[in-house]
């Protein structure tokens, strides 16, 4: 029987609640109205789901509980009278398991309850393989007849996934005494790695070799692991200034930091350095600290054994990589990738593609969602069947259910004869869905059907088809959003977004806009017979500055275009759309494209611009309750509802 605990500060709901769950076989181990008597509850009932209310009493909420959740790895469903996106934003980043609003019926319940215990056991075993995995792989690679460096490069590689990096620092202290000499990896491409010794160091910081010596011994002996994003890293860098050289060199945002303390009384510290601002978490200091003992075992037989006496300059360091977009690498064929934000897109496909989870991915139209649908299919172990395309934006209403289920001969009129549906076609393979945000209401009901029975039933069929499909679904839609008008079902919503993938748009990932660009200028200059030699200085700028609403499809259909009216060998200006305006903002992720307001958004910038009006004053005479013509509890709870901060008025 699994036991659930229900955190709720409104003791009918919470009443309620264990009503349904006891009749339809659960325990309720029990019922908390604030977060400090709900980790007493967890500390003593060890529960396997949490139903938890964001608003209870008490100075913390539900999202300061889900923190803890997180982190102990119990799965849990957001509990919320006021669903909207603002609040919705804060609690994905939680990691939830459901979302339920309230009033819900029972069946609605259930059917959430189900979805999280399913995503959670699934998350689970998907993390339990890939660290046994990973162990292997490790011990596997300190065993393999070859350099010392090659075997570290090798486990690199297999924590990329897991703990990324674009820089990794490899260093020793031997009883206090910090030994000169260090190994580090920079990410030149998926998969790719320049091996950098000292020599390579010392040319790329311009640091002369006492330099380095002095910089590295201003760095104190620690055993002490941890990460350091934005601000923290920032003044991680005030305070050593070695660490900020390599940050500056190497465009370095975020550091992990994880020692392994030998049995020798040796200490290998090993740096993990991200190009995202955000690039770690208490995730990752886990992942490693229960991979800790093969990595011990490792470095024992990698590092300690090796002979010191000789500089690590001085061995023969691993091949520079070549300066490759991927265009080669299985599963990844034709993507022209360099930005480290794709680069993660990457990482990602390469962890989910083995296994049969759900995949969403999601970003703006234009970026590559069907290339990634593509490689997930192709690295997985289906890859021998059908990938199957659907483009619901594209099915006629009343054939968008005989399409994906098929009908029988005589189903309807018009049905002359038997249809196989997509899903039945993409049997043992993987379907993929794009711009699922449009599909029709009734039809995601049956969607939900098929990722929770794996079966199907055709139009005008006596009984239902089991299948084997595994689902990848895309939209350009803000599918929160949908499911906030109710154009989207919150149950498939939360089926779907078992392991999200988020495609940056172009504008974001700059480095990728010049290598894409050479890319389509030699790919169309050998199509059209012509000698293109490259982009001139203005011509770059005005790439890199341009917004590209489009995305990589856009900067595709500029770069014929430009090539074919091209009458020299060197693109010295780009003709771009008249709409552009080097003025415009655009919007910085596919959160943010253009859609109409919600009421509550139109809500929020009305009460707003009266809370600015009236200098923050919201009750007594000419305060924003007297203006807007509402009680000030009233509005004061509106505020609270909206998401409002004092600093915003």
């Amino acid at each position: 029987m699994k036991k659930i605990l229900i955190v709720e500060d409104e003791s009918m709901v919470a009443l309620d609640l264990k009503l349904i769950l006891t009749r339809a076989g659960y325990k309720v181990c029990g019922i908390a109205d604030s977060v400090k008597e709900a980790l007493a509850l967890i500390e003593e009932q060890k529960p396997e789901m949490v139903l938890l209310d964001i608003f209870l009493k008490g100075p913390l909420s539900g999202i300061d509980l889900a923190k803890t959740l997180t982190a102990q790895n119990i799965a849990f469903v957001y509990l919320s009278a006021n669903f909207q996106e603002s609040i919705l934003e804060k609690a994905k980043t939680t990691q939830p398991y459901g979302f339920m609003v309230k009033p819900f019926r029972e069946k609605e319940l259930l059917i959430t309850l189900d979805v999280a215990f399913y995503r959670h056991q699934n998350s689970l075993e998907s993390k339990l393989r890939q660290e046994k995995e990973l162990e292997q792989l490790i011990s596997k690679a300190a065993d393999e007849p070859t350099e010392w460096e090659k075997k570290l490069l090798k486990i690199a590689r297999g924590l990329q996934p897991h703990v990324p990096f674009d820089y990794l620092s490899i260093t020793t202290e031997t009883l206090g005494e910090f030994l000169y000499d260090g190994l580090n990896f920079f990410r030149t491409g998926f998969d790719e790695y320049q091996s950098i010794g000292i020599k390579e160091f010392l040319t790329m910081t311009n640091l002369s070799p006492d330099e380095l010596k002095r910089l590295q011994q201003l760095i104190p002996v620690t055993t002490k692991a941890g990460f350091f994003n934005d601000v923290e890293f920032d003044n991680e860098l005030k305070r050593y200034a070695l660490k900020k050289v390599i940050a500056n060199t190497f465009r370095l945002k975020s550091m992990l930091l994880f020692p392994l303390l030998m049995p020798n009384g040796s200490i290998i510290n090993c740096a993990y350095y991200s190009r995202k601002s955000d690039g770690y978490s208490a995730d990752h200091l886990s992942l490693l600290s229960r991979l800790q003992w093969p990595l011990m075992n490792a470095m024992d037989g990698i590092i300690l054994k090796q002979d010191f006496d000789r500089p690590l300059s001085k061995i023969k360091p691993y091949p520079e990589s070549k300066p490759a977009f991927n265009a080669e690498v299985k599963g990844f064929e034709n993507m022209i990738v360099k930005s480290h934000q794709m680069l993660a897109v990457q990482d990602m496909v390469s962890v989910v593609a083995p296994l049969d989870t759900s995949v969403l991915i999601l970003g703006e139209s234009g970026t590559g969602k069907e290339r990634i649908a593509k490689s997930i299919h192709q690295l997985s172990a289906r890859n021998k069947n059908q990938l199957v395309t659907v483009n619901c934006a594209s099915l006629p209403a009343n054939l968008i259910e005989s399409e994906l289920f098929g009908h029988e001969k005589g189903a309807f009129t018009g049905a002359i004869e038997k249809r196989i549906g997509k899903f039945e076609q993409a049997d043992k393979g993987t379907i993929f869905l794009d711009e699922i945000g449009e599909m029709p209401a009734e039809l995601q009901v049956k969607l939900l059907r098929v990722l929770q029975e794996q079966e199907i039933e055709r139009i005008g069929g006596k009984a239902p088809i089991k299948i084997n499909v595994r689902i990848i679904a895309a939209t350009n839609r803000v599918l929160e959003k949908e499911v906030e008008e109710g154009r989207f079902r919150l149950d498939l919503y939360y089926r779907l977004y078992v392991f999200p993938i988020i495609i940056p748009p172009l504008r974001e990932r700059k480095d990728d806009i010049v290598a894409l660009a050479n890319h389509f200028i030699k790919h169309f200059s050998s199509k059209n017979g012509k000698t293109i030699t490259g982009l001139s200085d203005y011509a770059l700028d005005q790439l890199t500055a341009y917004h590209w609403p489009g995305n990589v499809r856009e900067l595709e259909h500029l770069m014929e275009r430009t090539i074919l009216l091209s009458a020299g060998p060197m693109i010295k200006e780009i003709s771009l759309p008249r709409l552009y305006n080097n003025n415009t903002q655009p919007a910085t992720n596919y959160y943010e494209a253009a859609r109409p307001k919600s009421i509550d958004d139109n809500a929020r910038e009305h009460i707003l611009s009266v809370l600015k009006k009236c200098n923050g004053k919201i009750s007594g005479a000419g305060g924003a309750a007297e203006i807007l013509e509402v009680q000030p509890t009233t509005l004061h709870s509106k505020i609270k509802k909206l998401g409002i901060k004092k600093h915003e008025f």
